[in-house]
Order: structure tokens, then sequence, then C-alpha cells
């Protein structure tokens, strides 16, 4: 798999195991034995607790965005399309990325069968990249509609082709990796069972096995990239872009209407709104916490690609320092909707209907049902009555400026 930790093992047999416990392995006669669990009760415990956390997060939060779109026809924008595709791929990042990763970080070797590594790795590769690609798919659209707000906007048609060949070019990007990746038992070296201790398991690894190591140094770059460099590259120059229109829509706006500028502002000074302020920040954390969320996960597999650590290293990097990247990068899935649904008034509205939805299912009588609607109801229309209301405010001062 392309970001499994049973990857990096074939970088060390046989001269080292992938165990957390150097302790705990035993050589005998040219026989290696490991333990069939990576880490103790307590170590495990917090592994499963912190991978649960983020796969439910993705799977309600990502569950949530698509049926918010694909109920609501209004809903169906470009935008929100490619909303609905980031959500998708991260939902496959929650369902083929999480468990498997988790389970791959706790035991020795790979359980499953050799189909399963190579559909997992394809998989996870394919709705990684996909959801990355999204990400910039997401920027071109809010690009063009800020920084060229006269030029034709993109079409749904346009908005499902582009997302059709996101999924292809994911799945292109990503076919040499499950062609290579392959099951192989080691040889010579067994599971021990912590509890039973006279009965031993084959271990088994799934790896890519490239022809030449240079091979697999020069895919690793290219995933790099193509899945990293160039789209977090893209995305901060359309997002600065995006954020200087924004300051120079507001500069303007200001020198049409100086009598709108603070007292504590000296004259001449563009006034940003605070929307204009929050949409601009939002941009920033898109773009960051992309960077920081990947950031040590490529930089632990070019590190094992290109310093190829052995030993005690190579140990504790897959055992302690490769996990927690693993969660590093799923939790950006986990966050997206956070980002891209709770900011959005549409979305936000939508998240307070299904909640005032899931209530009334909680409420078997009928009576409870009537009230908790009339709830839902009140608490919708009281929502919607504020913001007209704050409009009205808005056009009354505007229009006592003018």
């Amino acid at each position: 798999m392309l970001f499994s930790r049973s990857l990096f093992m074939n970088l060390s047999l046989p001269d080292s195991t992938n165990s957390s416990d150097a302790t705990n392995v035993t050589d005998v006669t040219r026989v290696t034995f490991s333990p069939y669990y990576q880490h103790s009760l307590a170590m495990a415990a917090s592994y499963i607790l912190a991978y649960l956390f983020i796969f439910l997060l993705c799977m309600v939060g990502n569950g949530l965005v698509c049926l918010i779109v694909l109920r609501n026809r209004r809903m169906r924008t470009v935008t929100n399309l490619f909303i609905l595709n980031l959500a998708i791929s991260d939902l496959l990042v929650g369902v083929f990325c999480i468990p498997t990763t988790l389970v791959d970080n706790l035991i020795t070797g790979w359980p499953f069968t050799n189909a399963v590594c190579k559909m997992s790795g394809l998989v996870q590769g394919m709705s990684v990249s996909a959801s990355v690609f999204t990400l910039v798919a997401i920027a071109v659209d809010r690009y063009r509609c800020i920084v060229y707000p006269f030029k034709p906007k993109l079409t749904l048609l346009v908005a499902k082709v582009t997302i059709g060949l996101i999924w292809v070019l994911a799945a292109l990007i990503m076919c040499p990796s499950a062609m290579m990746l392959i099951v192989e038992q080691e040889e010579g070296h067994y599971m021990v069972d912590s509890e039973d201790r006279n009965h031993t398991y084959p271990l088994y690894y799934c790896y890519e096995t490239w022809p030449k190591p240079e091979m697999r140094k020069i895919y690793t770059t290219v995933l790099f990239a193509h899945i990293y460099l160039i789209p977090l590259t893209l995305i901060t120059l359309m997002y600065c872009r995006i954020g200087a229109k924004l300051y120079t829509t507001a500069g303007l706006s200001t020198d049409a209407h100086p009598n709108t500028v603070p007292s504590g502002d000296p004259p001449g000074r563009a006034h940003i709104s605070p929307k204009k302020i929050k949409v601009i920040k939002m941009l920033i954390v898109v773009a960051l916490l992309f960077m920081l969320s990947w950031l040590p996960l490529w930089t632990l597999m070019l590190l094992i690609d290109y310093a190829r650590p052995e030993g005690a290293q190579l140990d504790l990097l897959t055992s302690y320092v490769y996990p927690f990247a693993h969660w590093l990068a799923f939790s950006n899935s986990s966050v997206n909707p956070i980002i891209y649904g709770y900011f959005n008034e549409n979305f936000k509205r939508g998240f307070q209907a299904a909640f005032c939805h899931m209530l009334i299912k909680l409420k078997s009588p009928s009576a409870n049902n009537l009230k908790y609607h009339g709830l839902c109801l009140v608490y919708i229309v009281g929502v919607i009555e504020a913001r007209h209301r704050f409009l009205n405010i808005v056009v009354v001062i505007h229009q006592g400026n003018i």
C-alpha cells in the first residue's frame, strides 16, 4: 500500500524487525520471532481511540455533507458539486484508509489477502489523490468567481466532467503502486502469540516489489510532486490572489463611500469588512491545514526512501512516528466538512435541519414528535428572520450614508 507502514518493512528485513520492543525479538538458528501485537495494551488503546475519533468525525461530517447536497436540488451548484466530491473522497479515506492503517499499525505483518492488499492500496491512493485534486478544483472555482467575476462561470456539466477527470487521473497515478503491491511470506520470520508462546504464525508483508530501489524513489518523488507539492503551490497562489483581490475591492469600496471608514482609521486607508476578513482567514486556514496535515507523512516517506534508516531508527519511525503521521494526514479528511460546510450558511442550515430531524426520530410518541417539529420550525424560522432583519438594518444604514 502506498501509505501503509508495512510497505517499509522490506527495507529492514531480515536484519531487523518492525517490533516496537526489541527485547521481544529472539534469533534462534536464523529463525526470528516477533510479537503478534506491536504495542502494549495502553498504547494500542490510545491508537484505537485516536483513530476512532477521526473515523467517526469523518463518516458523520462527510455523510451529512453528501446528504444535504443530494436531497436539496438548490444546493446542486458547481461549488457544492466539488464539495460533494470532496466529501465522497474523504468518505473513502475513512472507509478504506483509517481501519486498515490502524490494524497495520497495531499488529506485526499484513493480516489480509493479496487481493485486499492490491485493492486497499489502490482505493486508498485514489481517494487521497481525488481529495487533493478536488481541493485544487475548489480553489480554481473560487479563484474564477472572485478574481474574474465577469467571466463565464463554470457550468454543472463542466464540473461533472472535471470530477470525472479527477478520478481518472487519480486512478492513473496510482496504477503503478497497485501493480507492484504483493503479499509475501517472510522466510524464517514468525509471529508469537502473547498468551500462548508455543503458538506461532507465519509472517506476511504487503509491500511494493520494485525491480530497482531507484524506481521506488522516482515514483515516490513523482507522487510527492503531484499529490502534495504542486497542488499546495497552486492552492497557495490562488488563495493569495483571492486575498489580494478582496483587499483591493474593500479599498475601492471605502474610496467610494468615505463616510464608512471607522474613526480610528486614517483617511485613505482601505477598510476591510469583518466578513471579508473571515473569508481571507478561512482561505489561509484551508491552505495551511492541508500543508501541515500531510507534511509529516510525506516527510517520513521521503526520509525512508532516500535516507534508508535501519535498526532502532527504522523501528522508532514505523512504530510511533508513522501512526501519528497517518492520524494527522487522515484528520484532514475529518475537518474538511467543518471548513467547507460549517462556514457556509446553506450547509449550516442543513446541519441544523439534520440535527432537528435526528431529535424527532429519537422521540417515539406522536406528541413529542409534534413538539420537536414545532421547536425545529420555530428555530429555523427564527434564524431566517434574524438574518432578514440584519440585512434590512444594513440596507437602511447604507441608504443613510448615500
